[in-house]
């Protein structure tokens, strides 16, 4: 049984759906040694989120944002505003998506389906970088 625990850094990213998941698959080599398990991405953040979907069309991007931007508009009536227009839309975006995926492998690769990919949402127009804890664990080879 194998344990491994990864802190990574994305840098700051526009606005929008973000594909991962080959970052990922490369932060954490010992992936490759793993015949069964699961690897958990959690983000430290509360104004991002993480989600999987579809990664084959970049306009499943676009619409993804536009989506998720009709459901938690700027214009609302929030009443937190200190940050700006965009800080509380983007807190209701980060818990309406999640702040953490869980992905089963088998053979030393990620068992996403064909069209799927873990994408990081970046909900701010002025984004910081992004804190991911990737969390593999599994039985090796």
């Amino acid at each position: 049984m194998i344990w491994v625990q990864r802190k990574i850094t994305i840098p700051a990213q526009r606005r929008g759906f973000h594909l991962i998941t080959s970052l990922i698959e490369h932060e954490i080599e010992e992936l490759g040694q793993i015949d069964i398990g699961l690897l958990h991405v959690f983000i430290q953040h509360t104004s991002a989120s993480l989600t999987i979907n579809e990664n084959a069309d970049p306009d499943v991007q676009v619409d993804l944002e536009s989506s998720i931007s009709a459901i938690a508009p700027e214009n609302f009536p929030y009443i937190h505003t200190m940050e700006g227009p965009d800080d509380m839309p983007a807190h209701v975006k980060a818990s309406l998506l999640g702040a953490s995926v869980s992905v089963p492998i088998y053979n030393g690769r990620l068992l996403l389906g064909t069209w799927q990919g873990i994408y990081l949402a970046e909900h701010r127009d002025r984004a910081s970088s992004r804190n991911l804890i990737l969390t593999l664990q599994g039985t090796t080879n």
